[in-house]
């Protein structure tokens, strides 16, 4: 992150290995309950409404997959850069989950929104940037260079100002974290949460 004697000014995500983030680890499902997912996705949900409430400037550098909650986390940042390998993909609806919906509609439009999360598909970087979801990482070849991209846009504002930016150029009120909250636990707190998300998984191995 970039930081002053007065405040954090920006912060970038980026993922390390082969994929930016795959979303919600699943690798220990055989040992969770309804309701240990449910805690589990409303602490998604809630750290994902303060990142996109940040008094800073968030930035995510994306390559490989961002998907699921992956792909939720990018939305929910002021700046998104996707590299041209990047893919992403919103595949909750697919167990029942309504997660992270009202963030991805207000970047992208209704329609576009409900199609790719009805469909769960793998969305290119050419479409996404055609949707508004993210920008090319046009002249940002690493990290290195999406902060110095940072540092160069922040560092005539304060923080004080920077924040007053960021609450002013809000899309959504704060009411609609309240509503994007209840409409997660409503979804997820269904019985057979953990029943559907196993079909869901057995489905994709079977596809493979």
């Amino acid at each position: 992150d970039i930081c002053c004697a007065d405040g954090t000014q920006a912060v970038l995500v980026e993922g390390s290995g082969a994929h930016f983030c795959t979303g919600f680890d699943l690798s220990d499902l055989e040992q969770e309950t309804d309701d240990s997912l449910l805690a589990r996705f409303v602490r998604v949900e809630l750290m994902l409404q303060k990142w996109h409430r940040a008094p800073f400037v968030t930035a995510a550098l994306v390559h490989g997959k961002a998907w699921g909650a992956g792909a939720d986390l990018v939305a929910a940042c002021t700046l998104r850069w996707a590299r041209p390998d990047a893919t992403f993909a919103f595949p909750g609806a697919g167990f029942g989950l309504v997660l992270g919906s009202g963030r991805l509609a207000a970047l992208t439009g209704t329609a576009t929104a409900t199609e790719w999360i009805g469909s769960g598909r793998s969305i290119t970087t050419t479409e996404a940037v055609t949707h508004a979801l993210v920008q090319p990482a046009t002249g940002i070849d690493d990290p290195a260079q999406a902060m110095e991209h940072l540092r160069l846009m922040v560092a005539r504002l304060d923080a004080p100002t920077l924040a007053q930016i960021r609450s002013a150029t809000q899309t959504r009120n704060p009411g609609d974290d309240a509503a994007d909250l209840a409409r997660l636990v409503h979804s997820a707190a269904r019985p057979g949460l953990k029943a559907r998300i196993q079909t869901y998984r057995a489905s994709l191995r079977a596809g493979r």
